[in-house]
């Protein structure tokens, strides 16, 4: 099974994920948004799995410095170009694990997911 997960270098929630799939031995890749970017296809397939609304942090700093008429009338097609134009506003981490995605660090939900040692 092969397990990617998504997100930034510096935030803690992503650094918790890490720490949590090492310590189990769970092998996996990691890819920056920042240094790699997000291909629309890949958040397309995201968006039809769990939603646009689940992807979208709307406590990230990036989103909180939008100007209001960005944030105006949130729908899909806005959302997701959002997110492609500056992928930190996507919740982090996104895990990839085979054909399903998990949204978020929760450890028993990554414990049901991806087991480990």
């Amino acid at each position: 099974m092969t397990i990617t997960m998504y997100g930034i270098t510096n935030c803690d929630t992503i650094k918790k994920a890490r720490v949590w799939l090492e310590s189990r031995d769970v092998p996996y890749r990691f890819h920056d948004y920042r240094a790699e970017g997000i291909e629309a296809g890949k958040l397309n397939g995201w968006v039809g799995k769990v939603g646009w609304e689940k992807l979208l942090n709307k406590g990230s700093t990036t989103f909180r410095e939008l100007p209001e008429a960005d944030k105006q009338g949130l729908e899909e097609k806005k959302a997701k170009a959002l997110m492609l134009a500056k992928p930190t506003m996507i919740k982090r981490p996104v895990l990839e694990v085979g054909d399903s995605i998990l949204v978020g660090f929760k450890p028993d939900v990554y414990e049901e997911a991806v087991g480990g040692k």
